[in-house]
């Protein structure tokens, strides 16, 4: 019959075996990478995913991130070839290729990020005060980044670091400057807005002018018609009434009268200061316009 003492001993000895078999492995996760670190110095890198093994207790396993990292770099002036200062907006994407001289020379994303915003704020004071403010914003912009991420690249190697894109967010001038760019663009749109409501005016002017003289023309002549042919109607009617009253005065007499009473003898206004054998009411006593016969006297 075994011993309470063999069976604590087997026991202790299983659990030292699983302590020393656990300690002597590890895993690399699928967006990690492993450097294997003896007493201080660096023996192994693993970069491919799955299980691997290691010396118990005195190698140390590093992670360190295989992803596309992003460096956020803040705004700053940087002063372009035509001495314009412009505030930049840029931000990196790197990632890191080495992971041995990545841990010997930085050690940490921290670090790394600190060293390559130094970095890349360098790169763009270089590349882009070589140029000027309009081959900044407008012109040239994809060929900078590009420039910048090269140059940025050949330093970030040296950390293990490979620098996949370089973006500028924006390049402008400060707020001072683009307030007082802003107002003059607004006073030249203003200046511009008004010569052209002044020549449209002129414009106006001359079409009103020449409107109303062609009217005034057109008026005069259709006037100048107007009288003419009333002076020949008035001419022809006038022939008419001497052809009238040489062929027959009495008929000419009546109707002379006729009208005359048509006019004067109007609704509401028939008042007249006359004698009842005047002249003008011959008609009405006799209509063939002579006055009567005297009475014969009486014997």
């Amino acid at each position: 019959m075994r011993s309470p003492v063999a069976g604590i001993v087997s026991l202790i000895l299983l659990l030292l075996v699983v302590i020393v078999g656990y300690s002597s492995i590890f895993t690399v996760s699928q967006t990690e990478q492993a450097l294997v670190v003896r007493l201080g110095r660096p023996v192994d890198v693993v970069s491919e995913p799955g299980l691997n093994f290691k010396a118990p207790f005195i190698d140390t396993v590093i992670s360190i991130d295989k992803r596309i990292l992003d460096l956020e770099n803040p705004s700053q002036e940087v002063i372009a070839s035509d001495q314009k200062r412009l505030v930049v907006d840029a931000f990196a994407r790197y990632r890191i290729k080495n992971p041995l001289r990545f841990y010997q020379s930085i050690g940490s994303i921290q670090a790394a990020n600190i060293q390559l915003t130094t970095l890349l704020n360098a790169a763009l004071r270089r590349v882009l005060g070589e140029v000027n403010f309009i081959t900044v914003v407008r012109d040239e912009r994809e060929t900078l980044m590009t420039r910048i991420r090269d140059q940025l690249d050949r330093e970030a190697d040296q950390y293990g670091i490979q620098l996949v894109d370089v973006r500028i967010r924006r390049a402008d001038l400060p707020e001072a400057n683009s307030q007082a760019v802003y107002q003059r663009m607004q006073t030249e749109r203003q200046r511009e807005a008004a010569e052209f409501r002044a020549q449209g005016g002129q414009k106006a002017q001359e079409i009103r002018s020449k409107a109303d003289r062609e009217a005034t023309v057109i008026i005069a002549e259709a006037n100048s018609t107007a009288e003419q042919t009333r002076g020949a109607g008035d001419a022809e009617r006038n022939r008419l009434f001497a052809e009238a009253y040489g062929r027959d005065p009495d008929f000419f007499a009546f109707y002379r009268s006729m009208s005359a009473y048509e006019t004067g003898l109007r609704a509401n206004d028939t008042r007249f200061l006359l004698r009842p054998d005047s002249e003008f009411f011959r008609f009405f006593a006799n209509p063939s316009g002579h006055p009567p016969a005297a009475a014969a006297p009486k014997p």
